[in-house]
């Protein structure tokens, strides 16, 4: 029986379609190719992912071959691409039912990725950017990695983008999970063999001396890390002790460097203000999350199914150590798309681990600026004020400090002001006695960097009396009887009239 044309399409037939094809993403490697009427339709990549996204991260490992059946579909109209002389295959670990990846679709897609990072932030380098780029890959296998590396975003100033990355980042990666106020109890929870990419925005308010109520947090920062450094709690009603893991990739933003324990287990992006002449896509929801979540869901279709076989690379790497722990995961996507990304991967890791480098000595030196001002304050009695040139004659009395040649002529005014302006400490004038103006420094304007940055000394426990030892003691004499007589009253009581009864 023929069925008038009422000038709508299959999909209207049956009910509104989810999106138009105005504001459907372009999806790498899927094309818009006519379905036959006979023989199984497949649906595209984007639309099969999120079908089965939920359950792929609820299960893991288990759910990589499978969902490689269905998610990779029929590129070619001949069915899934499996290796010669296989069957289905079994689930994880089964080698024989893995599906080989199709060449350069890892490459294609992970330079369409960094293409999108790249519209919606403003990163420091073509090196940054592909550090990102990969760090989001990376989120896909990260029950088959050994280290989890952290992403520390950082800038100097407020208002630098930095949150802007985490919104690229939350519909990029493997089952983001934001933890600004989330409590630790609920992360260790949620933590398991399949955890969650952590996203935690103004990471800096959970860092120094005035967060203890988040110790925890920062423990289980440092911890997850590596694999096998559980938590231990007491849990249940029966109180036994529980081990919690604590493996999970996380991304950390926040203003100023954070704790040297994070930096150095981080892949570190140093954010910068936008110039005013540099242009960004405006972030909408309506489009850029579209688009993100159907880069995603390729991410997962490709690197689930290759999490076995990431499990067993071991790239030769450019750096040793730590840093080698912390970019090996990178490198190993970067493998695995093969392509120009291996040389980039290896390219951006040797340039952004030489910057942390010098980083590294710059924050060294001002942190040793901090604790000589904080000598030259105490040796001069804590004055409110200090004025610039007396500050600068003190640093430059200690012929063992670095300030008597600091530049060519020695640390300067101009170096000064330079050097504390990441700890929001600048100069200003001042009236002195009998009138006398000039730029000084507030002893005040300090409190804040050297409690943060100037560890308090260790308070050393009071020593014990010396106890004699028994030949010491028959070798003294005794003590002489005190002078003038004792006054004499009952047995176990005290001197003068008997107790009242």
């Amino acid at each position: 029986m023929s069925i008038p044309d009422s000038g709508l399409s299959s999909v209207d037939q049956h009910g509104p379609e989810p999106e138009t094809d105005r504001h459907r993403p372009t999806r790498v490697g899927t094309e818009d190719r006519p379905r036959e009427e006979a023989g199984p339709q497949v649906p595209e990549v984007g639309d099969r992912i999120s079908a089965t996204a939920e359950n792929a991260q609820a299960s893991g490992l288990g759910t990589g071959p499978q969902l490689v059946g269905t998610a990779l579909g029929d590129r070619d109209g001949d069915g899934p691409r499996r290796s010669p002389g296989t069957d289905g295959g079994s689930g994880t670990g089964d080698r024989q039912g893995a599906i080989d990846p199709v060449a350069g679709d890892g490459a294609a897609l992970l330079d369409e990725l960094r293409a999108a990072i790249g519209r919606y932030t403003v990163l420091p380098s073509e090196e940054a950017l592909t550090a990102v780029t990969l760090w989001v890959a990376a989120t896909h296998i990260q029950p088959a990695l050994q280290h989890a590396p952290r992403l520390a975003v950082v800038s100097a100033t407020k208002g630098s983008g930095k949150s802007r990355v985490l919104d690229v980042l939350h519909e990029t990666v493997h089952q983001p999970m934001m933890t600004v106020n989330t409590s630790p109890a609920v992360i260790f929870r949620v933590i398991g063999k399949n955890p969650p990419t952590l996203l935690v925005d103004e990471a800096d308010t959970i860092f120094g001396p005035k967060a203890g109520e988040k110790e925890d947090l920062r423990g289980l920062l440092n911890a997850g890390h590596q694999r096998n450094r559980p938590a231990w709690r007491i849990s249940g009603p029966e109180h036994k002790p529980t081990a919690f893991p604590t493996f999970a990739m996380a991304a950390l933003a926040g203003i100023g460097d954070l704790p040297d324990t994070i930096m150095d287990r981080a892949v570190v992006i140093r954010i910068q203000k936008r110039k005013p002449g540099e242009r960004l896509t405006p972030f909408r929801s309506r489009y850029a999350v579209p688009e993100l979540n159907a880069l995603r869901d390729q991410l997962a279709a490709w690197l689930i199914p290759l999490r076995d076989a990431a499990s067993c690379l071991v790239p030769a790497m450019p750096v040793e150590d730590r840093a080698a722990d912390t970019w090996e995961p990178l490198v190993i996507v970067a493998e695995l798309a093969g392509g120009h990304w291996p040389a980039s991967a290896r390219a951006a890791c040797l340039a952004m681990t030489g910057n942390e480098a010098v980083q590294d000595e710059e924050r060294d030196l001002k942190k040793r600026l901090l604790r000589d001002i904080h000598r030259v304050f105490e040796r001069a009695g804590s004055p409110d004020v200090l004025s610039t040139q007396s500050l600068l004659a003190a640093l430059h009395e200690d012929a063992e400090s670095p300030w008597p040649e600091y530049g060519t002529k020695g640390l300067t005014a101009y170096h000064l002001s330079t050097l504390l302006r990441e700890f929001g400490i600048s100069p200003a004038n001042h009236r002195f006695d009998k009138g006398k103006q000039a730029k000084a420094y507030a002893r005040n304007r300090f409190l804040d960097a050297w409690e943060r940055h100037i560890p308090a000394p260790a308070q050393q426990p009071a020593p014990l009396p010396e106890r004699p030892s028994p030949a010491s003691a028959a070798q003294r004499k005794p003590p002489a009887p005190p002078a003038g007589s004792l006054p004499v009253g009952q047995p176990g009581g005290i001197a003068g009239p008997g107790r009242a009864r």
